[in-house]
């Protein structure tokens, strides 16, 4: 699959800005700027839809209010209704790191607030499969729940919120991904992206969402007189909240940078809980210098290990555990089954590559999907293969497996390119072909779904008539988009430093690349797949090292390219060093 690398157009991300913000702030002139940061910064805000600085770097005082949020008044109140009455809460987590920190979110938040009996449970992926289902109901039954409480699922749940009311238990649903025609019948749902919601930020994740249903608690107690002095401070939860909303991919708009970027403050203070502070010491991360990339790449994976091949309630365990030492000790067990997940993924991977190694995926007369199954794949890792082949090949991708050994009911999980909507898709599947999809749920760029072994062939032509008419071949296209070109004197560690900290960046608010020719003045294999460069700008004396990650296929670089790369801190070498991560390189006639 080529790639070619395209400069963005400045403000071509216009609809980042935060809609509450007054037209005479959005337009404000450069002076709202701080000295501090340097028009190359202003620049890529700019490219990115924000003009000012408190669009580019929302503080929690333009938090968008708990009000405004449907129906997280009536959630609030039967929550403080089982308090009062002494009920027994049951927050039901996900097996993801989303589902994960909202868990966790929920149980500390409640029993800051007063809450004096609070448990929680997570579905077993292999046991019980997504969300709450009526098995998960059954086992829920030795807990004697008063009220049920889903975080980051829940709205795709019918069955298992039927079973519960039919024990006599109340349900809130908290979640965020998109609903089907059908909604449960819980007492209270609290979605962002319920129809008719007004919401302004529709791309809260579900732990986003348990922290504004705490948020509107808090309030409603504190007009009730409830607290006798100051009312406890949520905003030590945000820690958590930034974790799961990196983790889950959603659009970083302004306010859950706001969310993210009050939570790296807290991490990088070293007044996360004592379970992220564990993670990011196993992983050799440094407190002071996290970035929203440290939390996707070192901190979410580990957490989410334990709900791919274990048993997610260890990851809440830890996310729960106030001590540090216990802390550590959980740290260290989810690094290791991190470990063990890495190599799964990696022949998993493998056998996905094999298999597309034949197929042609040209923008005209190629594939416009792709879906992949094999019966010796695991379940929790699907969609891990998913996403490398979806980078791989710029297409969206499915990977399924058998939802456990010998079953023919498939597990799938879907990757989807800018543009196209894979949650409507399916959706689109299942309308032309009713029954073919036994389950399925998510959002734009990921979902899940469930089907039959023998129904695979006709979903994978389904699925393919739908994107082939869907996709236009713009879209097909893979493009890096860069921030332009960085002038030699500016590739300094003030820059790199200005970079790093002018976040958070993610889906929706990209991390800056920048682009250029340089000449290769020498390089190296590093390890099996990687390339360490030496570069130089042409007709120019400085050097500057770079390291190409997984850039290395046995063939020496050309001596004259074209570079995509991000400037970062060489933390390796430390003091002023700074180095070129390269995203993509194609080679220039000398």
């Amino acid at each position: 699959m080529s790639r070619s690398i395209r400069r963005r157009d400045i403000g071509a991300d216009a609809p980042m800005l935060d809609a509450r913000m007054p037209d005479a702030d959005v337009q404000a002139a450069d002076g709202d700027w701080p000295a501090e940061v340097p028009p190359l910064l202003r620049r890529i805000y700019a490219a990115r839809g924000a003009a000012t600085h408190a669009l580019a770097q929302p503080r929690l005082n333009r938090l968008l209010p708990p009000d405004g949020l449907g129906a997280v008044d009536a959630a609030a109140a039967l929550l403080q209704q089982a308090m009062a009455t002494g009920r027994h809460i049951v927050v039901v987590g996900d097996f993801d790191c989303d589902g994960a920190t909202a868990c966790a979110v929920a149980v500390r938040g409640l029993r800051m607030l007063g809450a004096q009996h609070v448990s929680y449970a997570v579905p077993n992926r292999i046991v019980h499969g997504y969300g709450l289902s009526p098995g998960l109901v059954d086992d829920l039954a030795a807990l004697a729940p008063d009220l049920l409480v889903t975080v980051d699922h829940g709205i795709a749940c019918l069955a298992g919120v039927a079973a519960a009311k039919a024990r006599g238990w109340q349900v809130l649903v908290t979640d965020h991904h998109l609903p089907g025609e059908h909604l449960p019948q819980a007492d209270v749902i609290v979605d962002p992206n319920l129809p008719g919601d007004d919401f302004p930020s529709k791309a809260l994740a579900g732990v986003g969402v348990m922290f504004y249903v705490l948020l509107a608690l808090r309030r409603r107690l504190r007009d009730a007189g409830y607290f006798p002095g100051e009312p406890p401070d949520l905003s030590v939860l945000l820690d958590l909240v930034a974790v799961g909303t990196v983790a889950d991919l959603v659009a970083l708009d302004a306010n859950n940078r706001t969310l993210v970027a009050a939570g790296l403050r807290r991490l990088r203070a070293g007044r996360g809980c004592a379970g992220l502070r564990a993670l990011i010491e196993v992983s050799r991360r440094q407190h002071a210098a996290l970035t929203a990339a440290d939390i996707g790449f070192a901190l979410a994976p580990r957490i989410n290990a334990a709900g791919r091949l274990e048993d997610m309630a260890l990851g809440i365990e830890c996310l729960l555990c106030d001590d540090p030492r216990r802390a550590r000790e959980l740290a260290e067990i989810l690094d290791g089954i991190n470990a063990e997940r890495r190599g799964v993924q990696q022949q998993m991977v493998g056998d996905a590559e094999d298999a597309i190694a034949a197929l042609s995926f040209e923008v005209d007369g190629g594939r416009a999907t792709i879906c992949l199954y094999r019966e010796d794949w695991h379940p929790g890792v699907v969609g891990l293969v998913a996403s490398k082949i979806k980078e791989r090949v710029h297409r969206p991708a499915i990977a399924f497996a058998p939802s456990d050994a010998g079953s023919d009911l498939l597990r799938g999980s879907a990757r989807s390119i800018a543009g196209f909507h894979i949650r409507d898709a399916l959706a689109m599947v299942d309308a032309r072909h009713p029954g073919l999809i036994e389950k399925f749920g998510g959002h734009a760029m990921a979902a899940g779904l469930s089907l039959r072994l023998t129904a695979l062939p006709r979903f994978q032509a389904a699925f393919e008539q739908c994107a082939a008419e869907l996709l236009s071949p713009e879209l097909l296209q893979d493009v890096i988009l860069s921030d332009g070109a960085i002038a030699p004197g500016e590739c300094a560690i003030g820059t790199a430093l200005a970079l790093r900290d002018g976040g958070p960046w993610g889906q929706g608010f990209p991390e800056p690349v920048f682009d250029d020719v340089f000449e290769i003045v020498s390089w190296k294999p590093v390890g099996e797949q990687h390339l360490k460069l030496e570069l130089s700008w042409p007709g120019g004396t400085r050097r500057i090292p770079a390291i190409h990650f997984g850039g290395w296929n046995g063939e020496p670089p050309p001596p004259r390219a074209r570079i995509a790369y991000r400037l970062q801190p060489d933390d390796w070498r430390g003091g002023d060093a700074v180095q070129l991560v390269v995203v993509h390189r194609e080679s220039v006639a000398g």
